[in-house]
């Protein structure tokens, strides 16, 4: 069986999802829902975010892609092409027990591997804010909302926010 990918990101209302290298809020609530979403599951990563992560996160395996020759990521694997990131993260996948591979940004690895993927656990933060770092727009003929919750706003939390999950379409192919 062929493991699904997942996308889990936090996307601001004009889909920003980062600045600077990091996140461009502090959502106490989405960081608890993104280790539970995670746990258990292969990371397919950038460069970049490794590096604005700057650790292997327990109970995950981090795949990072990178065009570096000889780049290291200490205690996470190294890929040089998405082929080859899909191909660690589903042995990794397989050697977890789980049918999931998530997909964990950035942008590129978002934009990049969006046709492949499944399912999309989304963080809808109530903000319009500037960044560098955006997630593609979706189509809404390729994705439907099958759960949304917007729980109140923590303390920890500097915005308000719905955790969505998105599902591709099934469409029929013509004949």
């Amino acid at each position: 069986m062929t493991p699904k990918l997942v996308a889990v990101v936090a996307r601001a209302r004009n889909g920003v999802i980062g600045v600077g290298n990091g996140l461009p809020w502090r959502l106490s609530s989405d960081l608890k829902r993104y280790k539970a979403g995670t746990w258990g599951r292969p990371m397919i990563m950038g460069r970049r975010t490794w590096e604005s992560i700057g650790r292997p996160l327990p109970g995950r395996e981090s795949v990072v892609v990178t065009r570096r020759p000889g780049f290291v990521a200490p205690g996470a694997h190294v890929a040089a092409s998405l082929d080859e990131s899909l191909a660690v993260a589903g042995r990794l996948a397989r050697e977890m027990g789980t049918d999931e591979i998530i997909v964990a940004g950035g942008e590129e690895i978002y934009r990049a591997l969006l046709a492949q993927t499944e399912l999309i656990e989304l963080t809808d933060v109530d903000l319009d804010i500037p960044g560098d770092a955006h997630f593609p727009a979706l189509d809404p003929e390729d994705w439907e909302e099958v759960a949304r919750q917007t729980p109140p706003r923590g303390e920890k939390d500097e915005a308000n926010f719905s955790f969505v999950t998105l599902r591709r379409r099934r469409r029929e192919k013509a004949t």
